[in-house]
């Protein structure tokens, strides 16, 4: 593996519920061009990566789904599950999050409410603006609302179980979405914060670790087997003689120095439940 290398956006999903918003590393785009609903980095190859990196663009809210946790995930011959984190970019004044419920819910009840829609008013949205972080654990209901543009840092699995959809055709996954939801009210998890000059930790496992950096020379020992993520939403750089700027993704391993302009805003993510 190369000590860093530069990720392709491999996937652009064009969604009518995609917006393209203006932030650093994407063009405006032409009037008439389709919204984007989301931008995924994936390294070449038949790899299986720990985690995905994706840029999420919404113009209206997104579906009400949840995810299996790994042990769901296992028994039903699935590689993992998939805990996932938000960091918010742009937001409309009125953006909200959806994650969790108001009140704890019996799975009976949550599979009512989906199929007679009231789960949209059962549902805790939480208001975001540019700048706010969120950790939804793999067992959270949860949707994303419109008007916001979010770096999504996830276990890397695509099994997603949409239990509502506000009247769409898209099908539904009501029996294993309610099988492996917990239907309880969000517990925000408590992040470490800044460790030292220019270094946040974000989220410090179970599944994953996120950490915020400030521009300037940051030096990285991964253990032998690691890869880690590097995600600039500003500014630019390089690491290991592979140049990065805003709106691109660059896998890191074994010990380097990154090298960040003064106005670089990154985010750097790597498997495990403890800082390297």
């Amino acid at each position: 593996m190369m000590p860093a290398t530069l990720l392709k956006p491999a996937t652009l999903l064009n969604s009518p519920r995609g917006a393209p918003h203006t932030v650093p590393g994407f063009d405006d785009p032409a009037p008439d061009a389709p919204a984007i609903g989301e931008v995924w980095f994936q390294e070449p190859g038949d790899t299986t990566p720990d985690l995905l990196i994706k840029y999420l663009f919404t113009s209206e809210k997104l579906s009400v789904q949840v995810h299996p946790d790994d042990d769901q995930a296992h028994a039903r011959g699935l590689p993992r599950g998939k805990d996932e984190c938000w960091t918010v970019l742009a937001a409309e004044p009125d953006s909200t999050i959806a994650v969790g419920t108001k009140a704890p819910m019996s799975r009976d009840d949550l599979r009512a409410a989906a199929i007679d829609g009231t789960i949209e008013d059962k549902l805790y949205w939480k208001p975001v603006k540019a700048g706010d972080f969120m950790y939804c654990a793999s067992d959270t209901i949860h949707a994303i609302g419109g008007g916001l543009t979010v770096i999504e840092v996830q276990q890397n699995s695509e099994t997603t179980y949409r239990i509502y959809d506000y009247g769409s055709d898209r099908e539904l996954h009501l029996d294993d979405g309610i099988a492996v939801s917990d239907p309880v009210p969000y517990q925000p998890i408590v992040s470490p914060g800044v460790v030292s000059e220019g270094r946040t930790i974000q989220v410090e496992g179970p599944k994953f670790v996120l950490e915020r950096w400030t521009g300037g020379e940051h030096a990285v020992t991964l253990p032998e087997g690691r890869t880690a993520w590097l995600i600039p939403i500003t500014g630019s750089g390089s690491v290991a003689g592979v140049a990065f700027k805003a709106g691109e993704c660059v896998t890191v391993t074994g010990s380097e120095r990154i090298e960040a302009s003064d106005d670089a805003d990154l985010l750097f993510a790597y498997a495990g439940d403890t800082r390297i």
